[in-house]
This record gives C-alpha cells, structure tokens and sequence, in this order.
C-alpha cells in the first residue's frame, strides 16, 4: 500500500500545471438500488453545465464516471485508486455512504485531490483529510432544527428510531440535545439495523409508548418509503403520533405515499417547491433535459458539487494544485436553487439554510408537495465540537 500511495502522490505531483482538459470522477450508484442518487447527481450536474458550460476558466471539464451500486468500502477504495493513477482526474466526487467516504479520504489525502462529497451525511468524514468538502449536508444539521420545531409545535415526548450505523447516531444525539434543551423527553431509542425492510415492529414497540411524536433517520432508498409506509399502516398517525423526520418525503417517493402522507413534517435543505429565480430556472432547464424527471434534493447535491468543483478549476487555472483549490473553497459562498450556502473558512463545514418542509396537496393538480413552512437560516454542522446549539 505504501508503493501505491507513493505512487499516487508522484502522479498528482508530475502532472501538467496547465492541463487543457480536468478530469472530475464521480463514484456514484447508477444500477442496482441506490440508482436513483447516480440518476439524479447526473441530472442536476446536466442543467449546471447547461447553464455554464462544459469549460471552467477556459479548462474543458470532464466527468469520469464510475459504478458503485452499493455500499462497498474495498471497491470504493479501488474505484478512487483507478480514477487517481489510472484516469489521472484532479477531483473526486460523489459517494453515497460513509464507509465508502471514509474508505476514499485517505487516498484523497495522499494524493492531495479534492474530495467533493455528494452525499454521505456523518460528521467526522471532514476531519479525515484536510481535502474534503461536501455539497449535501450532515445528520446534525438537519436533526436539530428538527428537534427544535418539534418543540416548538408543543410535542412533549419522543420516540426516536434510527438506522443503526454512524449517521444515524448523529441524527439520534443531536436531534435529542436539541429537543430536551427546549423541554422535552426521548423516551426511548430505537435502533434499526441497516438491511432492515419490515418496520412494522419498530412502529408497534414506539407506539405503546404513547409519544407525543416519532423522530427517524434512514440512509434513503426503498426503505424510506416502506417506513413512512408502516408509520400509516401501524396507526401512528390516526393515534395523533406526529411524525418528524429529515428527507423522508422526497419528491420521487410523495405521490406513491398517497393522502396519508399530508402533514409529515420533515427538515431537509431543499425542497423543489422552494420560491426564488434559481429553483424556478433550474426546474426549467431539468424538464428541457430529462422531461418527466422531478426536482429533487440529490440534483442539488449533484448541482452545488459540481459548482464547488468549477470554482476551484476557475481558482487554480486549470491546474493540479488540491491545496490552492481547497484554499479558494474555503469561504466561498453563493445563492443555490435550494437557498443560500456557504464553505467555512476555517473548518471546510458547509452551512446552508434549512427548511422544515410539510407535506400537502395541491389544490389545482391535486399531487402532492413538500411546502416549506419555517426555515433555519445558514445551520452549521452541529456535529462539529463547539458548536453551540441555537438560543
């Protein structure tokens, strides 16, 4: 391994100051069932070139794409490897999970390549190597305004149920740090292992508690959808057990979820109801190229990665430079389709407005819709040490 990396950092050393082309890989799932995150980066990645075009300061920009269908830290690892050495790319991108993220950094690290994290959402991938950014968000920063809302709509007690790995634990503390400073109780803490499907037994145990609410994290996929499914079907919401959670209505799973799912409140960076000139374009510009593809939080993830990446083309010429490129990331900010975001300057943690989004119906359409109700402006990454929770 030490002849590899070694390797590698000879390679990010030699190559050209003044490449024509840059190489971007993106290890993204575009088969199996994560396909809908490799689908949807793409899509959001289209309309950004669409908008600005293929070259960034005069450096044509080059996608390299990679298949990860699943979580697979050795095979994630490998795919990096190849992209670095083989593809010579200057930049990273993608990954859905944190054990493939954390997989990735190191070579990230020695080959000094910045690393844009599309989506895995744990808070210490950052602290990994001083090469990483992320254009998603972490459990914290979005589990927290949750717990605030969820007091401040009068919710007493809670449940918790979460996915059993890094984070969702995050999600579980900080969503109860946050709740318990404003009053409230977790009365229990419900930990789901992560190949689970049938949640119907999670639903039957946190409803015998009687909570005023349930707050969940799950990894995305299909079994987000059964979940929301099972928190119907097990009675939770006819019992008036409100449901709190983070991205679990999102835009290409609402219309199979039906009526039931009207006033789910979740919290969530994006939602492609979201009213400015910027969602209104990029919503045009995705229909123009993927007709019948719906807004979504992961075309963001894609849309602002890629956005990130251009800036430091842009910053560097076109170079192979990962420490000038992080240096021009860090305190960049700019106005997304999902709202207003910033890179901190010193910690590389990305702050972005965060909306609690509540499911209702179109009137006029009759489909269904996450509207935003309240937004959290700029939340940092609450996982991070000495971060204060809010007044």
């Amino acid at each position: 391994m030490r002849i590899v990396l070694a390797s590698i950092c000879i390679l990010a050393s030699t190559l050209s100051a003044a490449a024509e082309t840059v190489k971007v890989g993106l290890i993204a799932p575009f088969s199996g069932p994560f396909a809908i995150y490799g689908k949807s980066w793409q899509e959001g990645i289209d309309v950004y070139r669409k908008q600005h075009g293929d070259t960034a300061d005069g450096n044509k920009v080059e996608i390299v794409v990679r298949d990860l269908p699943e979580a697979n830290p050795p095979q994630a690892k490998a795919l990096a490897q190849e992209l670095i050495v083989k593809e010579k790319v200057q930049y990273l991108a993608g990954i859905v999970f944190t054990p493939d993220a954390l997989a990735v950094a190191p070579l990230a690290q020695q080959a000094k390549v910045p690393f844009v994290i599309f989506n895995a959402a744990t808070s210490s991938i950052i602290d990994k190597s001083g090469y990483i950014l992320r254009s998603s968000y972490t459990l914290p920063q979005v589990a927290v305004p949750s717990g605030l809302f969820a007091a401040e709509q009068g919710a007493k007690t809670i449940v918790t149920l979460v996915t059993d790995y890094a984070p969702g634990v995050d999600a579980e503390a900080t969503f109860r740090k946050a709740f318990e400073a404003r009053g409230g109780k977790v009365i229990e803490s419900i930990r789901m292992p992560l190949s689970t499907t049938d949640f119907g037994p999670y639903m039957q145990r946190a409803k015998s508690g009687k909570p005023d609410g349930i707050f969940t994290f799950l990894p995305g996929g299909p079994p987000t959808f059964a979940f929301v499914k099972a928190y119907v079907d097990n009675g939770l919401r006819d019992a008036g057990i409100k449901f709190f959670g983070t991205g679990e209505t999102q835009e290409f799973d609402l219309q199979q979820l039906g009526d039931a799912a009207i006033g789910i409140d979740t919290t969530f960076f994006y939602s492609a109801a979201h009213a400015s000139k910027e969602n209104d374009e990029f919503k045009r510009i995705l229909a123009e190229l993927h007709p019948g593809s719906l807004a979504n939080p992961l075309n963001l993830e894609g849309y602002d990665g890629i956005h990130i990446i251009y800036h430091m083309i842009a910053a560097t010429k076109g170079a192979q430079d990962g420490d000038k490129a992080i240096a021009a990331a860090k305190g960049f900010a700019w106005t997304s389709p999902r709202g207003n975001m910033k890179i901190d300057a010193t910690t590389r943690d990305l702050f972005q407005d965060i909306n609690v989004r509540q499911v209702a119906k179109d009137p006029a359409s009759g489909k269904l819709f996450n509207k935003e109700i309240k937004t959290y402006p700029l939340q940092p990454d609450y996982g991070r040490e000495g971060v204060l929770m809010p007044n």
